[in-house]
């Protein structure tokens, strides 16, 4: 495979994990690099974009954090760039979203409310969107919004090895903080081989937990609560102290999605969880120097071997149950 064939592009904010897929193993021995582009903000804050090197003919994978600060901002931005790549001739156009933005808004839950994350995959693909890679999608049926291929990969993998590898299993219990994620805590559960229990929470109104009921033995237990997305931590801090009360040993917070919004790091800080660990779909690392409980799972390995995968016309299925190299 010619290495001028391919080509990741990246905003010229949060480029961390961009970087990282870049330097991986399976992209890194093809010589490839971040594509130099420029993108400059007006002072009335719209965006310039140009790309400083022919794309033409080119498979192109652009890499975007979105899910902290300024969301809007960074959706118009990736936007700009997807439709830059179309009308430079790119060949194919893949949009890498680790973290999907407007997920949880997937359905109409209330009168004359917008399905906004069908709104997403209508601008992308409009845009010029060939493909989309993203991860732990907040739902699943996502995918069946858009008219071009999604792939939805999971951090399942990254988890189990991270819990193999830094937690003592013997001793754990997983944990699923609402009824919603009981799926997802029962997989990872067989995975490792171990029990897992629920908590029913009643909600006052959104992101504001009334009541919390804990389903399940945690007694002497290291708790292991699994989410696909913490936002304020609110319902972790309140979930830590409901499985201590009912015995447990310790309480850890696995979440994929780290977008520690508004007092999230306050309210870790303050919580009874020993740990925080999210993976680094969501850029966090300022967050990080505040708050001594957080800690990352690298996924770049993931999305590097998917974008050699999908380039080479391979199965990313191996991808769903194991981690690469």
């Amino acid at each position: 495979m010619a290495t001028n064939s391919i080509k990741l592009l990246a905003s010229d904010t949060h480029r961390g994990l961009a970087e990282l897929v870049s330097s991986r193993a399976t992209l890194s021995r093809l010589g490839l690099k971040l594509t130099n582009v420029d993108i400059k903000r007006d002072s009335n804050t719209e965006v310039s974009f140009s790309i400083k090197e022919s794309i033409r003919d080119e498979d192109i994978y652009i890499i975007m954090q979105i899910g902290s600060g300024v969301v809007n901002d960074k959706v118009l931005e990736l936007l700009i760039m997807i439709n830059a790549c179309k009308t430079a001739s790119a060949r194919r156009i893949t949009a890498v979203l680790p973290n999907f933005p407007y997920a949880r808004q997937d359905r109409k839950d209330k009168s004359r409310a917008p399905i906004t994350a069908k709104l997403m995959a209508d601008m992308l693909t409009t845009a010029g969107c060939d493909h989309v890679i993203t991860m732990d999608l907040h739902a699943s049926q996502i995918q069946g919004f858009f008219d071009v291929p999604v792939d939805n990969l999971y951090a399942e993998p990254s988890v189990v090895r991270y819990i193999k590898e830094n937690i003592d299993v013997s001793e754990a219990i997983i944990i699923s903080p609402d009824a919603g994620g009981a799926k997802r805590a029962a997989g990872l559960a067989d995975r490792l081989d171990l029990n897992f229990a629920l908590i029913h929470k009643e909600r006052a109104r959104a992101n504001e937990v009334s009541r919390m009921v804990l389903v399940g033995d945690v007694t002497d237990k290291i708790c292991i609560i699994v989410d696909d997305m913490a936002d304020t931590c609110g319902t972790l801090a309140k979930a830590a102290e409901v499985l201590l009360d009912n015995g447990a040993k310790s309480v850890i917070a696995i979440v994929t999605h780290g977008v520690l919004s508004g007092n999230a790091i306050q309210n870790i800080n303050n919580s009874k969880l020993d740990r925080v660990v999210c993976t680094n779909t969501v850029p966090f690392e300022e967050k990080r120097s505040k708050c001594p409980k957080l800690d990352t799972v690298d996924v770049s390995g993931v999305l590097a071997e998917s974008i050699r995968r999908l380039h080479n016309g391979e199965s990313i299925s191996y991808l769903f149950r194991n981690t690469p190299l």
